[in-house]
């Protein structure tokens, strides 16, 4: 690899390092933020959610449902992510629960806070639901708040990934650019 150059999706920073050397120092700097995805569809977008996830150095990845999931769109960052499976929406609830973390819905759905008027926790679960159907029923229940992004279009919902993205960004409005030990930074060059 170093004989040709590390090709790797990694900001210059790490260029060269060794995976555990990246984990370990992502690990000083991780912000109290957690991802989790349902999994009960294959859906496609949980890749692109996980590496949106490792942009804003997220404390960890919750897989809801089915072991097996298309890394694909993490082009390899779950590697640098603690990335947990639950069999279902309870044990999740368990482990969040034993560690004081709520956990928070985001679904267009009804009695959901807009997200731009939402305080979000710093210590949070931010779950997402699977392309389409959204959050299941089980899930709805564990929460202890939803928030929903406000759109001004004909569609439904936005794509998961993208929302995802926008929910990540607005937590790190809050949270991460406000002397948290992560490292806010634009792309190295």
């Amino acid at each position: 690899m170093l004989a040709h150059g590390d090709r790797r999706n990694v900001v210059d920073r790490y260029r060269y390092w060794r995976l555990d050397q990246i984990v370990a120092d992502l690990d000083t700097s991780r912000h109290g933020v957690h991802v989790a995805i349902q999994n009960w569809e294959h859906d496609f977008n949980i890749g692109s959610i996980v590496r949106t996830a490792n942009a804003f150095n997220a404390a960890g990845v919750h897989i809801v449902g089915r072991r097996r999931w298309n890394r694909r769109g993490a082009m390899v960052t779950d590697r640098y992510l603690h990335v947990h499976h639950h069999p279902d929406e309870a044990a999740l609830r368990a482990w969040l629960d034993e560690r004081g973390i709520p956990l928070v819905g985001v679904d267009n759905l009804p009695g959901s806070v807009p997200l731009e008027t939402a305080v979000l926790p710093e210590s949070v679960c931010l779950v997402f639901g699977s392309e389409g159907p959204g959050l299941t029923d089980e899930m709805v229940a564990a929460t202890t708040m939803l928030v929903a992004i406000t759109q001004y279009g004909s569609t439904r919902s936005i794509n998961a990934g993208a929302a995802a993205a926008i929910t990540l960004y607005h937590w790190a409005l809050q949270h991460a650019a406000a002397g948290n030990p992560g490292r806010p930074r634009a792309a190295d060059h």
